[in-house]
C-alpha cells in the first residue's frame, strides 16, 4: 500500500467521521428541543399544584352533594 492509498483512505476516514459527527448533533438537537419541552410541562404542572395546595377545598355538606 502506497503513501497515496494511505492518505485516500485517511481522508474517507475522515469523510465519513465528519457526517457521523453531523447526523449525532442533529440527534442531539432534538433530543435537546424534547427536554426543554418536558421543562417547561413539569414547571407548568409543579405551579398548578401549588396553586391547588394553596387553595384548599372546603368539605362537601349533604346539600352541597350531588346525587348518586
Amino acid at each position: 500500500m502506497g503513501i497515496t492509498d494511505k492518505m485516500w483512505d485517511a481522508l474517507t476516514t475522515v469523510i465519513k467521521m465528519n457526517d457521523n459527527i453531523e447526523r449525532m448533533a442533529g440527534t442531539m438537537k432534538g433530543q435537546q428541543e424534547k427536554i426543554e419541552n418536558l421543562t417547561e410541562r413539569v414547571i407548568r404542572l409543579e405551579t398548578a399544584l401549588e396553586i391547588a395546595r394553596s387553595h384548599p377545598v372546603p368539605p362537601r355538606t349533604d346539600a352541597t352533594r350531588p346525587e348518586d
